[in-house]
């Protein structure tokens, strides 16, 4: 244990929160979810695992319909298991990070072939599984069975930098938040003490102007006790994104259909389906001269007005767009999938080449 998990369990000895107490509010005060079992109701692992892995990065609010759609369509894992990943990924469309769909497919297959469809209860072996982190291995075994696990997502590290007063900025606080944490998981209910930690973070505990009057654990938090609760967490001051910047090439036959291709099955967006463009690099955005090598055929093209400006993660791309329409000869020259543009809707496209077939359409 290092010397900051040490100081914490010191401290959190004299007024450690209490379980039992929140406990007790989450009954009376418990979120209804879809992929939440009811009071008398014992949990499904396959929904567990299915919405956490949805809410990696994503709020609960753009998750609900995403999770409808998949256990609508894929009700049990072996039925996720057998479907194709082009059918999963047109699913996951628009909910982002999309590397979590094809390990969420590699993992039911797993599970299918070589647990028979069962999922294990400890947190070491589901960590072994296909997208299992320790969030996620932790977050199954306590709500799925029960099991006492540390459940630590971003709700959770708010409420613990709150309640233990911890000065140290994220990321660097997340050992010792974790460490605050553990002292308190209790042995029984573990799996609606990890979803009532989450909901008073969500609902009560939030990042700004939380609801101290109303928080179980309000007399033995300590940055209400100072004022200080909505300074905490610290985090350390963000660097600014790099800037990507690309043209995208829209090209459409005479029958009015739009080339699509499929993107490399691993790395940024690995699997989906995109239109031509150029490489995303930093620097001054491509002349149309330049780039033309990078187009799909030999045409007519024309740069439209407008930059397509997407924010990931870790960069922010701005692509502009140059359009051409070809003849039923020239687009036998073109190598990828020629979709009608009244079926895009059904194809896996990421959100960022949705902005650019619109912005084409338009001028189209």
């Amino acid at each position: 244990m290092t010397s900051k998990a040490k100081k914490v369990k010191k401290d959190a000895a004299v007024t450690a929160p209490s379980p039992a107490r929140l406990l007790k509010w989450y009954d009376s005060h418990r979120r209804i979810l879809p992929w939440r079992a009811g009071r008398d109701e014992t949990p499904d692992p396959y929904r567990v695992w299915l919405s956490e892995i949805m809410l990696q990065q994503t709020t609960v609010a753009a998750v609900g319909p995403y999770f409808q759609k998949f256990v609508a369509r894929w009700p049990a894992l072996n039925d996720l298991a057998a479907a194709p990943l082009d059918d999963i990924l047109r699913l996951w469309a628009g909910l982002g990070y999309y590397r979590r769909a094809r390990l969420l497919h590699q993992c039911a297959i797993k599970l299918r072939d070589d647990y028979g469809g069962v999922f294990p209860s400890d947190e070491k072996t589901l960590r072994g599984l296909p997208g299992f982190g320790p969030y996620t291995a932790a977050a199954v075994a306590a709500i799925a069975f029960g099991k006492p696990a540390n459940v630590v997502d971003g709700n959770v590290e708010r409420v613990m930098a709150r309640i233990f007063a911890l000065q140290t900025p994220l990321p660097k606080a997340k050992p010792e938040l974790r460490a605050a944490a553990a002292q308190l998981v209790p042995k029984k209910r573990a799996g609606d003490y990890a979803q009532a930690l989450m909901d008073l973070g969500a609902t009560i505990c939030t990042p700004r102007s939380p609801k101290c009057g109303l928080c179980p654990w309000q007399k033995e938090c300590r940055a209400f006790a100072s004022g200080d609760q909505e300074k905490l967490p610290k985090r350390e001051a963000k660097k600014a994104k790099p800037v990507r910047r690309a043209i995208a090439f829209v090209l459409m036959n005479r029958e009015g259909e739009v080339l699509l291709r499929r993107r490399p099955p691993h790395g940024l967006l690995g699997g989906m389906m995109e239109v031509p463009s150029t490489p995303w690099r930093e620097g001054r955005m491509p002349r149309l001269a330049d780039a033309k090598t990078h187009a799909p055929v030999a045409a007519e093209w024309q740069e439209i007005r407008g930059i397509v400006r997407h924010i990931f993660t870790h960069f922010t791309l701005e692509s502009a767009v140059a359009v051409a329409t070809v003849s039923i000869t020239g687009a036998r020259r073109a190598h990828g999938a020629w979709v009608p543009i009244g079926k895009l809707a059904d194809e896996a496209l990421p959100s960022v080449m949705k902005k650019i077939v619109h912005h084409a359409l338009k001028v189209l």
